[in-house]
């Protein structure tokens, strides 16, 4: 069996040091071997810095995914190229940095990290679920593989999750920074959840000091989005998997405080 643990939005630098310190002891207890971890937001004021993405990597992250931030710092493009476990969405256009999809190797197996992007209330990028079918049919592709969908709609990630049933052996939601509890396994053995939530400041509005959100909300004036400070949690989904079928055979929610 292979533990593949898949951690949300990260939010800041304060996201980073409390997943630096509830990281390394939670892969011993549960025996991971894998960790894929969504740090579009990672940055302080989104995005991904060298730092950032070093920080995740450090701490004991495997892959690190993105998403509508993938790209808001320039000075991180040429970070996509060089760094082959950071990835930003497959549906992104060609001639965008970076790629969507990479392999790790485990020793005894090999695990499959797709990212995607959603495209209701987002950018107009390719039909995730069309690129979802084109990376699948990719040459050599492990029986293993994991899907990070960031998108707004809880309809069009439920959509995906269904779609991919049986194809991948996992899919966990990003981007809406608050987890479901709608975790289980699919029909045909995918491992499944809408939003795995996020790591950063409990007491915030999706790491953001509340008081911010609010005079936007109700003064609809240009507001500077300053991130909260204070005690955190982290938003996660452990996905266990047969290595000899790639199907999903247990699946477990956490927050870890």
């Amino acid at each position: 069996m292979v533990n593949i643990l898949c951690i949300g939005d990260v939010v800041g630098s304060v996201g980073l040091q409390f997943l630096r310190a509830k990281l390394p002891p939670l892969k011993k207890a549960k025996a991971i071997d894998l960790v894929v971890c969504n740090g579009e937001n990672a940055a302080d004021g989104n995005g991904v810095t060298r730092a950032s993405v070093e920080h995740l990597l450090d701490s004991g992250v495997d892959v690190v995914t993105t998403g509508n931030h993938s790209f808001r710092r320039k000075e991180s493009y040429d970070l996509y190229d060089e760094a082959p476990t950071l990835l930003r969405p497959a549906n992104y256009p060609p001639a965008a940095p970076g790629r969507g999809l990479c392999v790790v190797d485990l020793g005894r197996t090999q695990v499959a990290v797709i990212n995607l992007m959603g495209t209701v209330y987002l950018e107009s990028l390719r039909c995730p679920f069309e690129t979802l079918d084109t990376l699948l049919k990719t040459p050599g592709l492990p029986r293993l593989c994991v899907v990070d969908f960031h998108a707004e709609a809880t309809g069009e990630k439920r959509a995906m999750g269904f779609f991919a049933d049986g194809k991948v052996t996992a899919l966990f939601g990003t981007h809406t920074h608050v987890q479901t509890s709608d975790e289980t396994i699919l029909p045909h053995s995918t491992g499944y959840i809408t939003d795995a939530g996020m790591t950063g400041v409990t007491a915030s509005v999706l790491g953001v000091k509340p008081e911010l959100i609010i005079h936007k909300l109700t003064t609809k004036l240009p507001t500077r989005f300053d991130l909260a400070k204070g005690p955190c949690h982290m938003g996660c989904v452990l996905f266990t998997a047969d290595e000899r079928t790639g199907l999903c055979t247990g699946v477990e929610r956490m927050r870890i405080l």
